[in-house]
């Protein structure tokens, strides 16, 4: 009989145990395997280099945190039934599960605006059936249906172990320490009030603040860094420009499932799509990309290149949005160099918005010596938290790197 109760030798969080049988079961499935091949960060390593972790790495990593954060409420106190531990650990190691090639980037395009949670879902309902309902608890946990909140806050909310792990994991991977955050020290603050919902006790307010301000900066220095938004943002075109080519009659080489995608209309998901789906990861498009390089159609070969090559397009940053003159003048200079008259392919404004902390939506409480709790914004003891809740806008301009020594 095989051993299930493995150890995995993580680099962010050291040993990671595998305290339940089921959650090994899951994570032998195909369904999780093909997480190795989807990298956690899209084309991030394009502009650092050491962020080629994967999508596996981060839900095995989410799992252990989910593990601790249990541990330290048992000790607190909380009682916690082994049915809901396992239930829980095994929501947060398929929360990802859905996620297609390049994460984010390219959901629209392949899959109809089908979100990844959705997709997640569904093939979490699959598995479930596989293994005779054993996931049922953890459907519900994952859905927020069941009674006890806090559950559904450490998957999903402002301060879950999702971020936990992915914060730490990208600055660690991308060497950008300023997201380096103190994963051990916020999960054990973490409690639980009378009313069943995820508190911190107050004394830890600063880690709180330390990893909201750390989230804000790993946005704008690595996920929103321009240069990542355009990398993002070309992933995005090349498939939206290789849908157009095929429309227009002309044939493209792309692997069996990705070709599969680039020619299926609009529709509900189906069998059929969920079977390609699962098949489907970061490799197919590279492929892709390096055979469309030689596409007949400039535009598709153009922004292939860019990517392959790493040969990027140009890119300015401002808090204000770019004037339609300066815009058609890069458009034009385009058209002239390139001897084309759609230059506006590729002449595009990228806008990026982040919002700290919200104040709102599921806000973090504080659970202070006296049993009552109040919102982190609202303590007097808060140094950054009123700061951190104000919309900031960021406007990216690309343009090919050919016209950028040009005057109109």
């Amino acid at each position: 009989m095989q051993n299930k109760f493995k150890i995995i030798n993580d680099p962010v969080h050291g040993f990671i145990k595998i305290p339940h049988e089921i959650l090994f079961d899951i994570i032998e499935h195909p369904y999780f395997q093909r997480l190795r091949r989807i990298g956690q960060t899209g084309l991030l390593n394009l502009i650092f280099p050491g962020a080629t972790h994967t999508r596996f790495h981060h839900a095995i990593g989410a799992m252990h945190l989910m593990f601790t954060a249990i541990e330290t409420l048992k000790q607190k106190g909380i009682s916690i039934s082994v049915e809901e531990e396992k239930a829980a650990m095994l929501a947060i190691l398929m929360h990802d599960i859905g996620h297609g090639p390049f994460s984010h980037a390219l959901e629209s395009m392949l899959m109809d605006d089908w979100h990844h949670e959705n997709l997640s879902l569904l093939l979490m309902s699959r598995l479930n059936d596989e293994f005779n309902g054993e996931l049922t608890l953890a459907l519900q946990m994952f859905q927020g249906k069941y009674h006890r909140k806090f559950f559904n806050q450490l998957i999903s909310s402002q301060l879950d172990v999702d971020r936990l792990d992915y914060l730490k994991r990208d600055s660690f991977f991308t060497g950008v320490s300023e997201g380096n955050i103190n994963t051990e020290r916020i999960v054990s603050m973490m409690n639980v009030c009378d009313e069943g919902e995820l508190v911190i006790d107050a004394k830890g307010i600063y880690s709180i603040e330390n990893f909201l301000t750390a989230r804000m900066f790993m946005y704008w220095q690595v996920y929103y860094h321009k240069t990542s938004a355009l990398a993002e943002f070309l992933l995005v075109k090349i498939l939206e420009r290789a849908k157009y080519v095929i429309s227009k009659g002309i044939d493209l080489p792309a692997t069996e499932n990705l070709r599969y995608f680039l020619y299926r209309g609009k529709s509900e998901a189906t069998d059929e799509d969920i079977l390609r789906f699962t098949q489907l990861d970061d490799n197919d498009i590279i492929q892709a990309m390096k055979l469309w390089q030689n596409s007949e159609d400039f535009i598709l070969s153009y922004f292939c290149k860019c990517v392959i090559q790493r040969n990027l397009p140009k890119t300015i940053i401002s808090s204000q949005a770019f004037g339609q003159d300066f815009i058609d003048e890069k458009i034009e200079n385009t058209n002239i160099f390139f001897g084309i008259n759609n230059g506006d392919d590729l002449v595009h404004e990228i806008t990026r918005k982040l919002l700290p902390y919200d104040t709102e939506k599921q806000p973090i409480n504080l659970l202070q010596k006296n049993g009552k709790k109040i919102r982190l914004d609202q303590s007097q003891d808060q140094l950054l938290s009123g700061l951190l809740n104000t919309k900031t806008k960021r406007f990216i301009l690309t343009f090919p790197r050919e016209i950028s020594g040009l005057k109109s």
